[in-house]
């Protein structure tokens, strides 16, 4: 997961995130010319497209907590702008992303290229979206993420290497790394060690989160990195432990479950933990998701805005009705919602369902350029466009505009903070 730049005039906000899918083909609308009007008097859509985009999202591997937000909220968005009959239906192919260990993305790639989508919510993790980039640009098709978080990901846009093809709804680990940095700072901590994964996730928010501690003030005092995959810590815990950091950050996904433990066990309480959004996840005291040792104290950052109940309402709606358990976190939902809509959106107003037509217009429905009115649901936005104006698409991951280089402008990270339960609050 990983992308924003401060020096891009971000704003930070507060946030909360998720994403979901399953596969989901579902009938829509058909329209006569732009102008003539319905039985109830109203204009029909402009177009009448019919849109095959995929999802490349976890549900297994050390990411698959955070399948069942982003499932969720690719299956009500989709749901949703078919609902509408604006003049797109779209039709949604789900497949298991796994993660960069399990390569469950290897055959699931290769199933949504050979589908002929046009654009791709997914990779959750940079370092499969890395893996799968250059194959769909290639083949003209739309990559956006609702979590990749790498810095990596701006530079290769600004490379050429995506030409044009890649978006991403959450905010650069710049952004995320410079919050945590800083309200460890303002913590009062001095020296901070940092146990991270070795890929480009791992390494770039390590990198953000060492930049801005170092920059307050404060010293890293010790780094231990390991690979995904791995199962065994107790080397990364003793280097940290033997720096004796008044600080530990842990930049990981699913592994912070065997990690947190050997800390508490070396002596360091969970109130000198710092978590980022790989591992900040309600785990209870109970159940299968609970940790063996008490987290409370910790706290941890994650890019999206509060979210709205009657979104989450919306979600937990849609996924229980599918036959699924309750969702318990909403991690990067509100972005890869907003993903398919904007997709959605770019298709009706470039009135092309292939990917190179609806990348050129992702921008500008985000409000990126040409300004446009402001607008907060597909069919909202879709209205506008219909009418010939120009939406400005703002989501529940916040206003989005993108820039030149596929970066959301305006970002919101979220802190929390652990109580005696093993649950998380927002505190900002």
């Amino acid at each position: 997961m990983n992308a924003l730049k401060g020096s891009r005039g971000a704003r930070i906000f507060a946030g909360i995130a998720l994403v979901s899918a399953s596969a989901l083909v579902i009938a829509g609308c058909s329209s006569t010319p732009s102008g003539e009007k319905t039985n109830d008097g109203n204009k029909k859509p402009a177009a009448d497209l019919t849109l095959k985009l995929g999802s490349l999202l976890p549900s297994s591997g050390s990411l698959a907590f955070l399948g069942p937000p982003m499932y969720a909220a690719v299956g009500l968005a989709t749901q949703e702008i078919n609902d509408a009959k604006a003049g797109v239906t779209v039709s949604m192919n789900s497949q298991d992303e796994g993660d960069s260990d399990t390569k469950a993305y290897v055959t699931s790639i290769t199933t949504l290229q050979n589908a002929g989508v046009a654009g791709i919510v997914g990779a959750a993790a940079s370092g499969v979206s890395k893996i799968i980039l250059d194959g769909n640009v290639s083949k003209g098709i739309i990559t956006i993420s609702p979590s990749n978080t790498s810095p990596d990901f701006t530079k290769l846009a600004e490379d050429g290497a995506t030409k044009g093809l890649y978006f991403r709804t959450a905010p650069s680990d710049l952004l995320q790394g410079e919050v945590l940095g800083n309200l460890m700072s303002q913590d009062g901590r001095k020296s901070l060690g940092i146990i991270f994964q070795n890929d480009p996730y791992g390494t770039g928010l390590r990198d953000a989160i060492k930049k801005t501690f170092e920059e307050s003030g404060g010293k890293v005092v010790a780094t231990a990195g390991f690979n995904v995959g791995d199962s065994q810590f107790d080397a990364q815990v003793e280097t940290i432990k033997a720096a004796n950091p008044d600080a530990v950050a842990v930049v990981s996904f699913e592994q912070f479950r065997t990690i947190a433990p050997l800390l508490v066990n070396a002596g360091i309480t969970a109130d000198h933990f710092y978590m980022v959004d790989g591992n900040v996840s309600n785990y209870g005291t109970t159940g299968d998701s609970a940790i063996p040792v008490s987290l409370e104290g910790a706290q941890g950052t994650r890019p999206g805005p509060a979210l709205k109940d009657d979104f989450t309402n919306r979600l937990q709606k849609y996924w229980t009705g599918k036959g699924n358990a309750e969702i318990k976190d909403f991690t990067y939902a509100a972005e890869s919602y907003d993903a398919v809509v904007l997709m959605a959106l770019a298709s009706l107003e470039a009135k092309s369902v292939k990917g190179v037509d609806i990348a050129k217009k992702m921008q500008a429905v985000s409000g990126g350029v040409e300004g446009g009115t402001a607008c907060t649901t597909f069919a909202e936005c879709a209205k506008i466009i219909n009418d010939g104006g120009k939406a400005d698409y703002n989501g529940y991951s916040g206003d989005i505009t993108f820039d030149k280089w596929g970066d959301p402008q305006g970002a919101a990270i979220g802190v929390f903070k652990y109580g005696a339960d093993n649950m998380y609050t927002r505190t900002n």
